[in-house]
């Protein structure tokens, strides 16, 4: 049997119950393949069902506004891609009548999606044959082909790409494409997976030569940058003052404290208080609570933040900045970050 019929016939038997493979709408494949992007199954799924519950046409997700696509991703992470999904959904209904492109390269032209992207919904729906790499793919065609050319490296992914064009199924490019990641998720795992039970283990190049530790290779290694934010939680009445990240940085779009970050930890409140530079505070305020350091960890930088709670009985002088005091019902409804939103889920609770 094909290294490709051979997937396909494991797929058939061991592949997972997921609601976005209930639908050939181009439309349902491209929310959760943007979704899944960087994200758990576990995860992802009941923000999928979200979605598609809010927002159930293309259109209607054009139509909605930004502030409520941000809240339904809240906590998903990598916020660009949600920006990019409401200005993709835009895109679809002014220049194309709310009907997606039918092929890979028209696919490729729309705002936020990539050649894997592409390739799953141009397979998925379209039944087009063009193969998807990611990492998973990756996975499973290094190890079982023996390849030793780095992934991230220009020639390794020219190499790849070429032979996941090669082996996929050309009748059945949309069973074979969900196949071969489903392979990659449940059995050709990273590590050291179940390589005795696999029904290709027979012909796979690094488990007879005892190498699957080894591959796929990658020469890039992520470099992690430490940040230390202190945020000012500046309480007057029944609400805080917040504003929304504009500047290029992560969590651009959702709303935040006043902030100061450092370099370095710094313990002392007072002294942030004095260097913030942008809050004049009344004469009258107290410092209630500083937060335990909570550790927020992304793909590139490792946040740790405490947050100052500052009681104060009169209104805040921000110099030359947007923020603005958010009654604390509203404030609900706004989209934060997953390290705001774990603060207020124990902060709000008094008010609730």
């Amino acid at each position: 049997m094909s290294f490709a019929n051979s997937l396909i016939s494991w797929y058939e038997l061991n592949k997972r119950d997921l609601p976005w493979r209930q639908t050939k709408d181009p439309y349902f494949i491209w929310l959760s393949e943007i979704i899944m992007q960087q994200t758990r199954v576990a995860q992802g799924t009941p923000y999928y069902e979200r979605f598609i519950e809010l927002f159930s046409t293309v259109d209607i997700l054009a139509d909605a506004p930004e502030q409520t696509v941000m809240k339904a991703w809240q906590g998903l992470g990598y916020y660009s891609r949600a920006r990019n999904l409401h200005f993709t959904a835009k895109q679809i209904k002014n220049e194309h009548q709310n009907l997606f492109p039918d092929s890979y390269e028209k696919l490729l032209k729309l705002k936020g999606v990539g050649t894997y992207t592409a390739a799953a919904i141009a397979s998925i729906a379209f039944k087009e044959p063009v193969a998807v790499v990611d990492g998973n793919v990756y996975r499973v065609l290094a190890r079982y082909f023996g390849i030793y050319d780095a992934q991230d490296s220009t020639i390794g992914k020219k190499i790849f790409a070429k032979l996941a064009q090669e082996v996929m199924s050309i009748p059945f490019p949309d069973i074979y494409n969900q196949a071969i990641m489903e392979f990659g998720a449940l059995q050709c795992k990273p590590g050291l997976p179940d390589c005795g039970s696999c029904i290709l283990n027979e012909n796979c190049i690094a488990f007879l030569t005892n190498s699957v530790s080894l591959l796929p290779v990658k020469t890039k290694k992520t470099k992690v940058r430490n940040r230390f934010f202190y945020y000012f939680v500046i309480e007057y009445g029944n609400g805080f003052y917040m504003k929304k990240r504009t500047a290029k940085d992560v969590w651009v779009n959702l709303y935040d404290f006043p902030l100061i970050e450092k370099s370095e930890a710094e313990l002392n409140p007072e002294r942030l208080i004095l260097s913030s530079g942008f809050i004049k505070l009344s004469d009258t305020y107290t410092i209630e609570n500083i937060s335990k350091e909570y550790k927020h960890v992304l793909s590139h930088q490792h946040i740790y933040a405490r947050f100052i709670e500052i009681n104060v009985q009169k209104p805040i002088d921000f110099e030359n900045t947007e923020y603005q005091l958010i009654d604390i019902d509203y404030l609900k409804k706004m989209p934060v970050s997953k390290l705001i939103e774990n603060y207020l889920e124990m902060k709000i609770i008094k008010y609730i």
